[in-house]
């Protein structure tokens, strides 16, 4: 089918563009739109002309919309996306610099769409360069599949994009990004327990052997009486005032020694680290 010429000739269209040309050519939404741009930028019917025309084409849209369902992004969304890729195309499109309105219109969407899915479909914000990457991986994967007849291999992938493994690899672990599981999703069919109950945390008792295992020379280097005064201190819980009444000496000596030991504790644990 050759789409409507635009004075350089016809050109052949495309079959989507072709489609909605027919579905639209015999209607009103030509119409409006031919309307509204025979009116000149400020007249005050324009504004209204440019509305409904708007509404008219909308159906076109919100079918360009339908196919990015059930990729994560809620219908609303995808739906009003569409729409400002339309409102986009009606203002900016210039009659007789491309093949029709819909030939203009189509892309315009389209791109909309694909940038919101780019810039905003992704849980985790991962630099464009892995966002990229990861939709010509998509799309290497379907071709190589249907051409090898089996699952591509990451070195399929790479040698059909040009890239390394460790690239392919790179951008794989990116696209994890792309959608995430709530901590509270139920892991047992009868929706008891949930995947917060089966990840691992931080455990503090790690840190503390670590700590027990250094501090063990780091005590053998100081004299018998300094790590008894910090025994009675840390382990026995006792003041400098029994400490001192213990071993018999004065608290403020007891003090010193203290801090004297805890001195040697550190430089000898931050030398070990």
């Amino acid at each position: 089918m050759l789409a409507k010429s635009n004075g350089h000739g016809a050109r052949l269209a495309q079959p989507e563009t072709a489609a909605v040309n027919d579905r639209y050519c015999d209607d009103g939404p030509n119409d409006l739109l031919t309307a509204m741009l025979a009116v000149p930028v400020g007249h005050p019917s324009r504004p209204a002309l440019r509305d409904q025309a708007i509404e008219a084409w909308l159906p076109m849209a919100q079918r360009l919309a339908k196919r990015y369902a059930n990729r994560g992004v809620p219908s609303d969304d995808l739906v009003q996306t569409a729409t400002v890729g339309l409102i986009k195309a009606v203002d900016r499109f210039v009659p007789g610099q491309s093949a029709g309105f819909v030939g203009y219109a189509i892309p315009t969407i389209l791109g909309e769409l694909k940038r919101h899915f780019r810039d905003q479909a992704w849980m985790i914000r991962v630099p464009r360069r892995l966002q990229e990457l990861r939709l010509a991986i998509t799309s290497a994967n379907v071709e190589l599949a249907q051409t090898l007849s089996r699952p591509p291999t990451v070195a399929d992938i790479a040698t059909h994009l040009g890239l390394t493994e460790e690239a392919v690899v790179e951008g794989l672990e990116g696209a994890n990004a792309y959608r995430t599981v709530s901590l509270s999703t139920p892991i047992h069919s009868d929706g008891s327990g949930e995947l917060s109950d089966i990840l691992g945390a931080d455990d503090d008792a790690f840190a503390q052997a670590e700590a027990q295992i250094a501090l063990a020379p780091a005590m053998a280097s100081l004299d018998e009486r300094e790590r008894q005064i910090l025994t009675l201190r840390f382990y026995g819980n006792l003041t400098q005032s029994d400490i001192a009444q213990q071993i018999g000496i004065s608290q403020m000596h007891v003090s010193r020694l203290i801090a004297q030991a805890l001195v040697k504790l550190r430089h000898r644990l931050d030398s070990a680290g």
